[in-house]
């Protein structure tokens, strides 16, 4: 079943308006007086008040012509004005805190409309409130002492009368909208984060296969050419090189099927990596300094990927008859990997850049560096990992 709890605030608000005209109809000796018709016609001014009041919050632009008809309407049959249309005051702030545009432009003509209404009503003689007021002669003695005319007078009390609300519901209105406009700016930051992880998640994924099949490719062409230089008399050398070749794909497929499914726990198998290039038939130079320490995770994956594309490098791009060479030093605060490849007089660096700006993108995300050169004839690329 709906829920239809929100109805009982206009509905209790309405009840209110009754009770206030009851109150009135039964508090002033004059009523007495009424005949039928006039009876009759005060109880529809306070029936139509009530049904203006509970409308506000849902048909905010109902409530605004009934508060427009009704006083004409009086104003046309000499029906009495009553101290419960007070309420209308609960109309002007609520037809600007809910009001849609059209109603909301409407309310605020309305209240210099209402202020020349009342003047022009005055003046005919059209308006009789049926209630004794104290203060008059006060108020009228006020006005004089101010120097300003009358119809001064009323249109200054009747702006302040309706504008007063309705300011105070435009100002609810506004902190309103910038609550949900902050509310939905914080959806649009939160969206555009999950897609900014999303994309990061996407090109880690890519960056991760590059580096994988790279590597691999590199290996494999090594080794592929290394046959040329095979005796042809030898058919063990060559069942044992196309060994190698084929362990090399399978370890490449492997690597792409953990990287697919992110189910690789730890990638920091880096002796791994030194010895299938050294199966690749590269000879590889291997050192290590100073006291290694845990790393986590990212670390890991980290220095694996990067060292996987330094010694990719070092395949396609160094000279085949060079040996490779990888240090890795232990820092108080970081660890250092540093390989070195010989390279001809001649040489030029091919590809697009994407495998040093991959491995510094990668060594940025947890805080590292990269530097790599040429120092006469040799290629220099050295990873600082933070440990600390």
């Amino acid at each position: 079943m709906r829920d239809r709890t929100w109805w009982w605030p206009d509905i209790g608000a309405a009840m209110a308006v009754l009770f206030l005209g009851a109150l009135e109809y039964t508090s002033n000796d004059w009523l007495s007086y009424f005949g039928p018709v006039r009876k009759l016609l005060f109880w529809l001014v306070v029936l139509g008040t009530a049904l203006a009041v509970g409308l506000v919050r849902r048909a905010p632009g109902v409530s605004l012509v009934l508060v427009w008809a009704i006083p004409l309407c009086q104003a046309a049959t000499g029906s009495p004005y009553v101290v419960t249309q007070i309420s209308v005051l609960v109309v002007a702030f609520g037809t600007a805190r809910w009001g849609g545009k059209v109603t909301l432009r409407a309310s605020a003509l309305s209240i210099p409309a209402a202020a020349v209404a009342a003047v022009l009503l005055v003046e005919a003689g059209a308006v009789r409130i049926n209630f004794p007021i104290p203060s008059y002669d006060l108020i009228a003695a006020t006005v004089d002492q101010l120097g300003i005319g009358w119809r001064i007078g009323v249109v200054v009390v009747m702006a302040a009368l309706i504008g007063v609300p309705w300011l105070a519901g435009l100002a609810l209105r506004i902190s309103g909208q910038a609550h949900l406009d902050l509310a939905e700016a914080a959806r649009q930051q939160a969206k555009a984060e999950q897609t900014a992880r999303i994309r990061d998640a996407q090109t880690r994924l890519a960056r991760d296969v590059h580096d994988v099949v790279g590597h691999s490719l590199a290996v494999i062409l090594t080794q592929a050419e290394a046959a040329q230089y095979l005796p042809d008399d030898d058919p063990g050398a060559l069942k044992s090189l196309l060994a190698g070749i084929a362990t090399s794909a399978r370890s490449s497929l492997r690597d792409v099927q953990e990287v697919l499914s992110t189910t690789r726990d730890t990638t920091d198998d880096i002796d791994r990596l030194i010895g299938n290039l050294r199966d690749g038939g590269r000879e590889v130079v291997s050192g290590q300094d100073g006291t290694p320490r845990p790393l986590n995770q990212e670390q890991r994956v980290t220095a694996y990927r990067v060292l996987q594309e330094m010694l990719t490098n070092a395949i396609r791009h160094g000279r085949h008859d060079g040996a490779v060479i990888v240090q890795r030093s232990w820092t108080p605060d970081s660890l250092v990997i540093e390989v070195r490849n010989a390279i001809g007089s001649d040489f030029s660096p091919s590809g697009s850049g994407s495998g040093l700006d991959g491995m510094r993108q990668r060594l940025a995300a947890v805080g590292g560096s990269l530097e790599s050169g040429r120092r006469e004839d040799v290629f220099v690329a050295t990873a600082r990992i933070p440990t600390s």
